[in-house]
């Protein structure tokens, strides 16, 4: 069985907890415990969330652990010097050392992710590159393996980079099953985008919001803006206007951006060709979709496609 220590500290945000569950259900799916979980902080006992309930927990003492996480909190508070000592301490102990959403601060304060790859909640990214410019900050990931260290970004990623722990002591097939019984998308690759592009455009009105709806649906459809202002039961003209009122962008951008947030997911999560990437996404060809990328993230699709497998090798080896 492997021991996890998840440390905790006053003010914690509790959905880093989420991470138990995935350990949990990683023991049900293997039909006997697999993951030790002891929740730990500097002096043991109650730890209040930034919820306002508190959390019952061990202190440090000198327990050895196969895999200690540090969470994150709201407000990015000053790392307490205990907990310092402790992931400092630990990081040479361990087999590895994780955060979850801003625990990127704590585990960066030790000095643990000097000239290290590391991810953080997007919201707190510039502060993070502005406090330790010695790490290699990547903002857009929902987590990243660097050697022995792990970071997710922010909120429900630490539930990504617990199935990837999952999957790297216990195999996919389990992983794959705590995901079913969690409710969620198995593991998106950490190379995956934080930002999601319907949120990004953030439509007011019902109508706006069933048009994009419709189009993420129809991805292989033209999409003109006649068929989008149908499935907004508005004339083209009054759909055009609304549209950009409310998104900043024309249909056609959006669309775009729907049609590549797609298509980079089928290059991170499948070994879908190109060509049929291309095709069941909309754009037609992959010039086309070439050209897409090339505008939006200034790399080609094959790029991304080795940059996702360099992670997923990281990962699983």
């Amino acid at each position: 069985m492997l021991r996890v220590g998840i440390v905790l500290y006053p003010g914690f945000q509790a959905m880093n907890l989420a991470v138990t569950t995935v350990f949990e259900f990683a023991g049900l799916a293997a039909g006997e415990p697999a993951y030790e979980v002891v929740l730990l902080s500097e002096h043991g006992g109650p730890v209040p969330t930034s919820g306002g309930f508190a959390v019952a927990t061990q202190p440090f003492g000198r327990r050895h652990f196969d895999t200690v996480m540090v969470v994150g909190d709201n407000d990015v508070m000053e790392t307490p010097p205990a907990v310092v000592a402790f992931l400092k301490r630990a990081a040479g102990t361990s087999r590895r050392i994780a955060s979850t959403c801003t625990g990127a601060f704590n585990l960066a304060q030790a000095g643990l992710l000097d000239g290290r790859r590391a991810t953080t909640h997007w919201l707190f990214a510039s502060r993070f590159r502005h406090a330790y410019p010695n790490v290699k900050l990547e903002e857009d990931r929902i987590f990243i393996v660097d050697g022995p260290v792990w970071t997710s970004a922010g909120m429900t990623a630490c539930i990504d980079l617990a199935l990837a722990l999952v999957e790297r002591d216990l195999g996919p097939d389990i992983a794959r099953q705590v995901a079913k019984k969690l409710v969620v998308y198995h593991r998106r690759a950490g190379g995956q985008s934080q930002f999601s592009a319907l949120l990004e455009m953030e439509p007011r009105s019902d109508r706006i919001q069933t048009a994009l709806a419709y189009a993420k649906q129809n991805l292989q459809a033209e999409l003109s803006v006649e068929q989008l202002a149908e499935a907004a039961h508005l004339s083209a003209r009054q759909f055009s206007r609304a549209f950009r009122a409310e998104t900043g962008q024309s249909p056609a951008k959006a669309v775009e951006h729907l049609r590549l947030e797609a298509a980079r997911l089928m290059l991170e999560s499948g070994r879908h060709p190109i060509d049929v990437i291309a095709r069941d996404t909309g754009f037609g060809d992959r010039e086309r979709m070439r050209r897409a990328f090339l505008r939006n993230y200034g790399q080609p699709p094959q790029m991304i496609r080795r940059a996702s497998r360099g992670v997923e090798a990281r990962i699983s080896g």
